[in-house]
């Protein structure tokens, strides 16, 4: 695509780099087939092609976002599909991180808008924060259809609406692997939401780790990974969030050593394998970002790379349907080892169709954008039930919600039904199979 930007322009280096991702695209509409608002809507502004246009004419002459602009932009759920589509490698996660930043500084949302926008950054980040605002939801969550009436309230009837019936049960910690017999020493987010919604995956990943001879480092001073933030285009917020998470790691790697930097939550995986690039002209932690990404690996990679130490599965003759995470499959390319490693669990395995197109979930796209968030999850969830399978597997918190929230079989982390197959407990939310299964 030809492009105007002036010498002043380039000079900056987030516009020099929105160029050169616009100057890459040829057109081609590929992306259009497989862009989950465009297969809804039909409008080529709801595309990766039309939105590219839309950036191109709003950053090539410096305009002040409109609120027409700003709606198209808003409803990119960023499952980057389109990248993987793409054969002319328009890197549009990038492009689209750039135009909400520029949107975000430039455009003076609805109060309403704002208001939503500011309670989800300042509660989200913060396990304890979000700890409390779940305990208040659940209060008010009779209140969720009144305020579904109500334009300017139905983002809060959405977060109503996700939130649980009850909280996790408690969980114990993996004993440490004795440095006697350690192979490796890796780090696990903690994350934000993963912990609150769901302990039991890190407690499962500890446990299959442990019995892959991998200790698991106590980092302190660790925070939320930052892409809440980033994908509602709040900069400043996210890159001090990934700098704390830099410092965090960087003593631990320059301490005892990390082997891996492993992410169960797979939206927070793709923001970390960025780190490199978002912090690429900070002088002071351009170099330790880019190791830092270079040391993140979602759970699923690390795991497949040990399978050699996994004890034989027992998959109790149950079915999954394994649900990809657009975070995971397009984000980080990762996407055999999941279904292998549940595989090879002794698991019966089964992908729906439509597995490219994202289940609406996107971080707080189901909360901002609830209609359409609500067709794509009604969308997923049939194509998964025709499977006729026993659970639903996924790799990322934010999809077991969304499926969760409207599937009749329950949804679990991939990382669970490992944990199950190779000696751990049963996952909580599979209490209903038979004890044939579970004693097969």
């Amino acid at each position: 695509m030809r492009t105007n930007f002036s010498p002043e322009q380039l000079a900056e280096p987030a516009m020099a780099s929105s160029e050169a991702v616009i100057r890459k695209c040829v057109h081609c509409g590929f992306c259009t087939a497989t862009c989950p608002t465009y297969v809804l809507l039909g409008d080529e502004l709801d595309s990766p092609r039309g939105r590219i246009y839309l950036m191109k004419e709003m950053l090539e002459n410096e305009r002040e976002p409109t609120p027409e602009v700003v709606k198209h932009l808003d409803r990119c759920l960023s499952c980057l599909s389109c990248m993987t589509t793409c054969p002319s490698g328009v890197n549009y996660m990038h492009l689209i991180d750039h135009a909400r930043a520029y949107v975000e500084e430039r455009y003076r949302r609805p109060w309403h808008e704002r208001a939503t926008r500011g309670l989800l950054a300042t509660v989200l980040p913060y396990p304890g924060r979000f700890r409390w605002a779940i305990a208040l939801g659940s209060l008010a969550r009779p209140l969720g259809p009144l305020f579904a009436r109500i334009p300017a309230l139905k983002p809060l009837a959405a977060m109503l609406a996700l939130v649980p019936d009850a909280p996790p049960a408690a969980v114990t910690r993996t004993p440490e692997v004795p440095r006697a017999t350690r192979k490796g020493r890796v780090a696990i987010l903690r994350g934000c939401a993963e912990p609150v919604l769901n302990p039991a995956v890190r407690a499962a990943t500890e446990r299959l780790l442990a019995r892959c001879g991998y200790a698991v480092a106590d980092i302190r001073g660790e925070v939320c990974c930052g892409a809440l933030v980033h994908h509602m285009g709040r900069d400043a917020a996210s890159l001090e969030a990934a700098r704390r998470n830099v410092d965090a790691w960087t003593r631990e790697i320059e301490g005892e050593g990390l082997d891996a930097i492993v992410i169960t939550a797979s939206g927070c995986g793709t923001t970390i394998k960025d780190y490199g690039f978002m912090l690429r002209e900070d002088p002071a932690y351009a170099e330790k970002a880019a190791r830092v990404s270079a040391l993140a690996r979602d759970i699923s990679e690390l795991l497949f790379s040990l399978q050699p130490d996994l004890p034989a599965g027992d998959g109790r003759g149950i079915t999954v349907a394994y649900h990809a995470a657009c975070s995971l499959q397009h984000g980080q390319k990762v996407t055999e080892a999941p279904k292998l490693l549940l595989a090879g669990a002794g698991y019966a395995v089964r992908t729906p169709v439509e597995a490219h197109l994202c289940c609406g979930s996107a971080g707080t796209y189901n909360i901002l954008q609830p209609e359409i968030a609500g067709q794509l999850g009604a969308r997923k969830v049939a194509n998964l039930e025709r499977l006729a399978a026993d659970v639903i597997a996924t790799g990322n918190i934010g999809c077991a919600v969304q499926i969760g929230q409207r599937a009749s079989i329950p949804v679990v982390h991939t990382v669970e039904l490992i944990d199950w197959a190779t000696g751990g407990p049963m996952p909580p939310a599979l209490s209903h199979l038979s004890t044939t299964k579970e004693n097969a």
